[in-house]
């Protein structure tokens, strides 16, 4: 939008037009302007599906593998791609902006929210974000980098005060931000976090570096329910305040701005920036939205997920087991609980409600059918908290259909509405006008008899009965502020209950609503568990008549979610005591980590293959046959360095103390951590196994800058194996005699290159400038060491076999530098 316009259409409004414009008119929307033209923007959590503006199983979504199992394809077409399909779920949707993606770093692997962060190493996130946002907006919809700035684990996040140097604020965790400005996002998301003693929404990050030496000329969002005060954060750089109506903006910023403690002229910039916004995803009048794309047939976006699935999926381990030959196989064994119930996406705001999803097992028995026979056993408990009632186990008491009755009830408990619904977790349940209670209740017949445990979640005034006997009635009062554990997981009251198999009861639940405490209502149920000998000796019993096993293992929900942070890397029940058993009576052992960040593995040199799939998205099944069976290769590289022990791990911390967590670790996360203390993980970053073996021959530099000043590195590889292949060839670099400190090595670039067996590849990468460059704190500028710098290329940050170096000529490493082997 020219200057002038913009002007014209600010001009037009009064001070308290404008300030209205700052606070969102809905939980998801912002405020329309017809004086100016301007509709609502209508926003959406992500990054792996776009829900919309309602938390309602009913309305479905496309779900994408995790951000973890995106960065681990380091396949930045295919991340684009996958942004084009979030843009078109979001059109389909009306959603103008999507809060995606997640740019903060893993920097612990306790961190909760691992499964939604790309990756330990900033290049990295940066170049696998730009390629997301390249995506989205390339389809007419605002991508929103979130959580600006070190927002990196859940304990304590709403007030956490994060203390970290300056230095490592820019050369690593702002560093992914900057990529994203420079991909030309259209939205940045303020943390809720302090940095150095200042909230995010008043942090004086939001203008320098972020608008006034980056050029972002987007808006700055603030984290829901973040905004605290008025004034200090109207005058830094944040632009809108979300949710809305309410909050400090909409109650008190107009007579901060007509008392003169915030000056006009910042709340015009503001304004201008919603403009533009507006603008460009087809919100203003005159500036219509980018043409709909015709929607991908359903077939394309399976294919185009399934992908995905494979090209993050990990080869850990493989001593020759994988892929599995059909000619071999009569019986194949598939063991666990997240074979039938796998997990596709992570706890927490972003969750999406999928339409379909295929599990390990039918996705293997789909590709077997008719040549092998597939078996299953469950294995043991995994002790999960219960699960909501869903339709597998339970009917609508007033209709006989598979899933639950809601009614919306008044004071005096007269129905004011009842509709059939398909979970029991209802976060949003509907309000009419006099609602008073959420009442959910289900039909539930028992697989399995003994005691089973029952659980309602919310807050306030809370009961829960089966077949009319009380089992909890109480008032459970809020004692966070949290809007992910108010509004998405609120904590739930348990009770048990002795059921007979096959008799069916009537659960009911009711919650009494009440201000500031949600609506969220979740009625839950969960067996008894088996004991963990018995079920461990009926997979046993299976997998020892099998010509193969395949182990599936992994997290749950309750070990990986936004709103805490993790306490072990174990894997939860006796999912080890499993894969130790399965693999000591089956010589063909596969095993499956189903899991959004890293887990110990303790029997990992026992099996005969280890495949990491993350957390994969609605498609898990079908691609991981896929994978089992030859018919692709798996992809994926790790994105995060995975410790053998959580003992071994150099940066772990995720606890403040007193309110502050100091990164004390400065520029060294992530592998460079690993490296500077020494020690060994058991898989170091950008590892990863395909289906056929590489030769790295040669290496060599280029003499002549690059345009930005910086230098092209080219390596051979050989294909030696006997199958074609992708390999990602990973350029880092080193200092050993810098004057200033650095880390150990750091990635500066990556290609990927394919070739047929005996064949070569040329992969071709090209370092910028800034990877030579280091942060002057005193000069508050980017900055140039004169002398040779070191080339390592290889495979992962502890696999380089091979070795170059580059020489910096003149003094200042400016971009007129030139570099020569």
């Amino acid at each position: 939008m020219a200057d002038e316009e913009s002007d014209r259409l600010v001009d037009k409004l009064g001070p308290g037009q404008k300030v209205r414009l700052l606070t969102g008119g809905t939980t998801w929307r912002t405020r329309a302007e017809p004086a100016v033209g301007l509709g609502e923007v209508v926003t959406s959590d992500g990054p792996a599906g776009v829900r919309g503006e309602a938390w309602d199983e009913r309305v479905t979504s496309v779900l994408l593998p995790s951000s973890s199992a995106l960065a681990a394809s380091w396949d930045e077409q295919l991340v684009a791609e996958l942004g084009g399909l979030l843009a078109d779920e979001a059109r389909r949707k009306g959603v103008h902006v999507v809060l995606a993606p997640n740019l903060n770093l893993h920097r612990s692997p306790l961190a909760g929210r691992h499964f939604e962060c790309f990756s330990e190493d900033p290049w990295l996130v940066g170049r696998i974000g730009a390629a997301l946002i390249r995506g989205l907006q390339g389809g007419g919809v605002a991508a929103t980098a979130k959580h600006l700035v070190a927002n990196d684990s859940e304990t304590g996040r709403l007030t956490v005060d994060v203390r970290v140097d300056e230095r490592t604020l820019r050369e690593v965790f702002l560093a992914p931000f900057e990529a994203a400005v420079d991909a030309g996002v259209w939205a940045v998301m303020a943390g809720y976090n302090r940095v150095n003693g200042t909230t995010m929404s008043a942090s004086s990050l939001l203008a320098r570096p972020l608008k006034d030496e980056w050029g972002f000329d987007g808006v700055v969002i603030s984290d829901w329910g973040a905004l605290r005060t008025a004034v200090d954060t109207a005058n830094a750089a944040l632009d809108l305040a979300m949710p809305g109506p309410g909050g400090p903006w909409d109650d008190l910023l107009a007579d901060a701005v007509a008392a003169g403690h915030v000056p006009e002229a910042a709340i015009d910039d503001k304004v201008r920036r919603l403009l533009l916004l507006a603008r460009r995803v087809g919100a203003l009048d005159g500036f219509p939205a980018l043409p709909r794309r015709t929607p991908p047939h359903p077939t394309r976006t399976r294919q185009l997920l399934r992908r995905a699935v494979t090209a993050g999926a990990v080869l850990l381990e493989n001593d020759g087991v994988l892929p599995l030959r059909e000619d071999d196989l009569s019986t194949v064994a598939v063991i666990g609980a997240h074979a039938v119930a796998p997990r596709v996406q992570g706890g927490g705001s972003a969750g999406v409600f999928p339409e379909r999803v295929v599990p390990p097992l039918d996705g293997i028995r789909e590709r077997l059918r008719g040549r092998a026979r597939v078996v299953h056993a469950a294995g043991p408990d995994l002790g999960a908290p219960p699960a909501p009632l869903s339709p597998r186990n339970c009917a609508d008491p007033r209709s006989g259909a598979p899933g639950v009755l809601l009614r919306m009830l008044d004071a005096e408990g007269n129905e004011l509405y009842g509709e059939h619904r398909r979970s029991g977790r209802l976060l949003e349940p509907e309000l009419t006008d006099g609602a008073h209670t959420v009442e959910i209740s289900a039909l539930l017949t028992p697989e399995r008899g003994g005691q089973w445990a029952f659980s309602v979640g919310g807050f306030g005034r809370m009961s829960l009965t089966v077949d009319g006997h009380p089992l909890i009635d109480g008032t459970f009062p809020r004692r966070t502020d949290d809007p992910a554990v108010v509004h998405v997981n609120p904590p739930g009251a348990t009770a048990h209950h002795l059921l007979t198999e096959g008799t069916p009861v009537l659960v009911v639940a009711r919650r009494e609503l009440a201000p500031d405490t949600g609506r969220a209502t979740v009625l839950t149920a969960a067996p008894p568990a088996l004991p963990a000998d018995a079920a461990i000796a009926e997979a046993v019993a299976v997998a020892r008549e099998a010509d193969a096993a395949v182990v599936v293992v992994g997290t749950t929900d309750g070990s990986e979610s936004e709103g805490h942070d993790r306490t072990t890397l174990a894997l939860p029940g006796h999912q080890d005591d499993l894969v130790r058993a399965v693999a000591a009576v089956n010589s063909r052992t596969v095993v499956v980590v189903n899991s959004g960040g890293p887990v110990e593995l303790p029997w990992r040199d026992a099996v005969d293959a280890v495949l990491l799939t993350w957390l994969p998205g609605q498609e898990a099944g079908g691609a991981l046959a896929g994978i089992l069976f030859g018919d692709t290769e798996p992809g994926g590289r790790l994105p995060t360095t995975w410790a053998a022990r959580l003992d071994d791990a150099p940066v772990t911390t995720t606890r403040p103390v007193d309110g502050v967590l100091t990164y004390d670790e400065g520029l060294h996360v992530g592998h460079r951590a690993w490296l500077r203390t020494g020690r060994t993980p058991a898989y170091w970053f950008g590892h990863g196994l395909g289906y056929t073996t590489w030769r790295y021959e040669s290496v060599a530099v280029s003499e002549v800058a690059a345009q930005d000043g910086g230098f092209t590195v080219s390596a051979q590889v050989r294909n030696t194996g006997g199958r074609s292949g992708r390999e990602v060839v990973q350029v880092y670099l080193s200092r050993p005699d810098s004057d200033v400190e650095r880390p150990v090595r750091w990635l500066a670039g990556y290609a990927a290159v394919h070739a047929a067996p005996g064949e070569t590849a040329r992969a071709t990468v090209t370092v910028p400038l800034r990877a030579l460059r280091h942060w002057n704190v005193q000069e508050r500028a980017w900055a140039g060491e004169p002398g040779r710098f070191l080339v390592h290329v290889g495979r992962s940050a502890g696999d380089l076999p091979l070795t170059a170096h580059v020489q910096v000529r003149d003094g200042a490493g400016d971009k007129r530098a030139l570099y020569a082997r």
